[in-house]
């Protein structure tokens, strides 16, 4: 770690995630990609497919949004790749790994391209893995000289 990313993480600048984005997903929250936006994959699932616990968890979720993007912040590493462009990306243009190749993952990102997102199950693959992906390549290339 940097003195920078030192200084960053001790103050809670390490701003990864967005409440913007966090409640523009939460409006399609029954299908749980707020969760998972927030490296929450396990709940995320079982929203997707108790469409957001009958509707309940889903409006409980309104008010917990900010604690889960705290938690996301602390946990995830920032840097030049950005965790809400790369969701966005994900979320609309999956199927075309769109947002691979804006992670600099130009083969996936082809192989998708021709493959649906490797018939959807590439897709879901980085619906549980996304926020992990970006992380490491955030970390890499604040790991690496300049």
């Amino acid at each position: 770690m940097n003195m920078t990313t030192t200084a960053s993480a001790a103050t809670g600048a390490n701003d990864t995630h967005s409440k913007t984005i966090g409640y523009l997903l939460w409006i399609f929250g029954f299908t749980g990609s707020h969760r998972f936006y927030y490296g929450k994959p396990i709940t995320g699932t079982i929203w997707f497919f108790t469409l957001g616990l009958l509707g309940i968890g889903w409006i409980i979720d309104l008010f917990l949004i900010p604690g889960m993007d705290k938690e996301a912040d602390r946990r995830f590493n920032g840097g030049t790749i950005d965790y809400s462009v790369a969701w966005l990306l994900l979320t609309f243009l999956g199927f075309f790994g769109v947002h691979r190749m804006y992670m600099g993952k130009w083969g996936t990102g082809i192989i998708y391209l021709f493959t649906g997102g490797l018939f959807l199950i590439g897709v879901l693959y980085d619906f549980w893995t996304l926020n992990t992906q970006i992380s490491e390549r955030n970390h890499a290339s604040a790991a690496s000289p300049a």
